[in-house]
């Protein structure tokens, strides 16, 4: 019987093996292909967006949001109507009518509830789990992580503030380092500043299971945001997407990041006006508190829906900077496989043996 001289795994697809396996936690736990989630974005992250990524081999996710009970339920109809490959529900913990958002998604066999917004009450994640879902919570620190998963969540989320929308104060960079190596009985999915494969990548080896991305996904071609909205991010550079600026600290501004506009120029003017009513007498603090956070009331959906990019909200992390045209959702989750696989073959050919004589 000759020897077995079945040559070893080729040089070509070694990489891709490889990041198969990075991806393997990750894809399993969420039902997916790959372990690229779709941020949860309002006004954005609706049906046509969520199906397509899920259709694309990635995990879309829907934004609730401020929907309710009914207008969720439609909503997931609606998605189950464009794809039949796994999705989520984004909730945020602070609706006031969280327990029936749970009770319809679990109702419509949604199998993964991402809770968003705030700590979330420990009866939330019991009601997901004992309904036969995963409970997928944010972690802003180690703490909070451990935490979390004392209470039963399954997988956990770590958005660093270099992403759009509402936003802390830690970099994913930092907080990587800070809960990585530490949270391992959960899948921990990486967010913030993520446009290209090799980022993620360097995350898969720091022990992360996937990634979530909002920014790349919204200047999509199947993306509902008006066209003006998706022209800015491919106008935009990374340096255009900051933080709202809060002009007194006795009036908290929460800060969200996006594109600097008339609009960002004038909230600021608008804040100092309300400050010089408030220190005339004018306003109470409560009522001055008011004014301020009433500004951007309708914005984002002004920009994403109507195309107001000049006063509206344009929501954008700062890999806005990484977006360079308006590509299909199956493009771009190609692009970064491809580029988390030439990133894994340039590594190995740099650690292979030189021929003798080199």
């Amino acid at each position: 019987m000759p020897p077995d001289i079945t040559p070893p795994e080729s040089a070509a697809s070694a990489p891709s093996a490889e990041l198969a396996r990075l991806f393997a936690r990750g894809a399993a736990f969420l039902g997916a292909r790959v372990p690229i989630l779709g941020g949860a974005m309002s006004w954005v992250s609706e049906r046509h967006l969520v199906a397509a990524i899920s259709n694309a081999g990635g995990f879309g996710v829907i934004a609730c949001g401020a929907m309710g009970p009914d207008l969720l339920a439609a909503e997931i109809a609606g998605t189950k109507a464009l794809t039949d490959q796994p999705f989520g529900v984004n909730l945020i913990t602070m609706h006031p009518a969280l327990d029936r958002l749970i009770a319809v998604t679990l109702a419509s066999g949604v199998k993964h509830i991402v809770l968003a917004g705030g700590i979330p009450p420990g009866g939330a994640i019991r009601a997901i789990k004992e309904g036969g879902a995963r409970a997928i919570c944010f972690a802003p620190a180690l703490s909070l992580a451990r935490r979390l998963v004392r209470l039963g969540a399954d997988a956990l989320v770590i958005e660093g503030s270099e992403a759009g929308g509402h936003i802390g104060p830690v970099s994913l960079t930092v907080l990587a380092q800070e809960i990585l190596p530490h949270v391992t009985e959960v899948p921990v999915f990486v967010a913030g500043g993520i446009g290209r494969g090799e980022a993620i990548l360097a995350y898969l080896e720091m022990g992360a299971a996937g990634a979530q991305l909002g920014t790349r996904f919204v200047a999509s071609v199947e993306s509902i945001a008006h066209p003006r909205f998706k022209a800015a991010f491919v106008r935009a550079n990374a340096r255009d997407a900051v933080p709202s600026v809060q002009l007194d600290e006795r009036f908290p501004v929460i800060p969200v990041r996006g594109l600097v506009n008339e609009g960002t120029r004038r909230f600021l003017a608008h804040q100092s006006a309300v400050r010089d009513r408030f220190l005339a007498g004018e306003l109470s603090r409560e009522a001055a508190q008011l004014e301020i956070e009433h500004f951007w009331a309708g914005a984002l959906r002004r920009a994403v829906i109507e195309g107001d990019v000049e006063t509206g909200s344009v929501m954008a992390g700062q890999s806005v900077g990484m977006v360079g045209a308006i590509q299909p959702i199956a493009e771009i989750i190609a692009e970064l496989e491809t580029e988390a696989t030439a990133a894994l073959a340039a590594r190995l050919a740099r650690a292979a043996p030189s021929p003798p004589g080199e």
